[in-house]
């Protein structure tokens, strides 16, 4: 789950992280008035404008405004609101603007990357900073490698102080700026912590020109599978940020994720979810979703996977690859007849049962007089399905 950056800075002001702080609208009427009210709380006449979208690159799509007066603040709102703003995260579409987030505005003399999450290679937390901070991380990864500063985290003892202060030399800084980076390094780990968070990233953290650290953006990704113990963050969701298709899904209790493909993919269980997607790309097809039925999944699921997978225009052949474990294949395979059924697909249905009732299902299958594509094994399957999504 993703949340905005105004309300991520929410959750820095919780654990004492110095933001850039301001006030979000939802209705450019009020825009004029909160204006008004960032000037006059932080004693100045300049504001920044920022868009707030569940996307990166914001600046460089025309997001992120300094404004010097406010007529121009209240210029680069009334543009910004209900816009589609196109970062290189939200694809040519771009997302819809719902929310302006008005902010204080700092003299900034240097701009910093710092980030938290799981190295999985390492089994530990991992903390990069780097002083190329405001451009892509993977940009900086691929050019400039050295330039980011990492430390792993046991997480059986926690961050240490020895270790902020690596991160806050690596940054070169001194003097009160470097005492405060070490105080903002430590308590991001325990927001991370604390919120059960899969990323926490700051992305410009800032050296103000009075020599002062602040958040100037707040990115937060966290585990889905934890919000039940953070109500208060389940509660900050906003489905307008979220692929209608994914949202719907999740409806269902299917695991869903959208690509860019042709080929459908229904599978219970990720793992084999992954492994059908990769199997399909080596038959020379690209998968149009992930989409994990769960290992308990019924005739009703089944249905509901086809009709969210069949929501995607460019579906032009579905491959249906089951593993019988705790779910039974006479059970799949007869969720697979009554979905064609009900549903009256006119795209290919490639089918792979095995396991539990296996047998059994291929003769349910069979004798349907359905035209649905038998499969003896994930190869096969995979030719099966790229070849009938090429002459579909």
């Amino acid at each position: 789950m993703k949340i905005h950056e105004y309300q991520g800075k929410d959750i820095f002001k919780s654990y004492g992280i110095p933001i850039q702080d301001g006030y979000v609208i939802d209705n450019i009427d009020e825009a004029p008035a909160t204006i008004k009210k960032v000037q006059q709380e932080f004693k100045t006449e300049a504001v920044v404008v920022k868009a707030q979208i569940h996307a990166g690159g914001r600046g460089k799509g025309g997001g992120v405004k300094y404004s010097p007066s406010t007529d121009v603040a209240l210029e680069n709102a009334q543009k910004m609101m209900g816009m589609k703003l196109i970062t290189h995260q939200t694809g040519t579409e771009g997302q819809e603007v719902r929310k302006v987030y008005i902010t204080q505005a700092f003299d900034i003399k240097q701009e910093y990357y710092c980030a938290i999450t799981l190295d999985r290679s390492q089994t530990k937390d991992v903390f990069m900073v780097s002083s190329e901070g405001g451009v892509e991380i993977e940009k900086v990864a691929a050019e400039t490698p050295e330039k980011i500063i990492k430390v792993w985290i046991d997480p059986l003892v926690g961050m240490k102080s020895f270790q902020a202060r690596k991160l806050a030399f690596g940054l070169s800084l001194s003097g009160d700026a470097f005492k405060s980076a070490v105080k903002i390094f430590m308590k991001m780990y325990a927001c991370y912590m604390g919120t059960d968070a899969s990323i926490v990233e700051i992305n410009p953290l800032v050296l103000t020109e009075d020599d002062q650290i602040v958040a100037l953006d707040a990115k937060f990704n966290f585990d889905g599978n934890a919000m039940y113990r953070h109500k208060d963050i389940a509660d900050l969701r906003d489905v307008h940020e979220e692929d209608p298709t994914e949202l719907e899904a999740s409806k269902y209790d299917l695991n869903y994720i959208k690509l860019d493909g042709n080929v459908g993919c229904m599978v219970n269980g990720a793992g084999l979810a992954m492994a059908t997607m990769d199997i399909i790309k080596l038959a020379g097809g690209e998968p149009a979703n992930f989409l994990d039925v769960g290992g308990a999944a019924s005739a009703e699921t089944v249905k509901n996977g086809f009709k969210i997978i069949l929501s995607d225009d460019h579906v032009k052949a579905i491959l249906i690859n089951i593993f019988g474990g705790i779910v039974r294949c006479d059970r799949v395979a007869n969720g697979v007849i009554q979905a064609v059924k009900e549903l009256g697909l006119k795209v290919p249905v490639v089918v792979r049962l095995e396991g539990t009732n296996a047998k059994e299902a291929k003769t349910i299958l069979s004798e349907s007089g359905l035209a649905i594509i038998p499969a003896n094994d994930m190869k096969d399957a995979a030719k099966k399905v790229v070849g009938a999504a090429i002459n579909s």
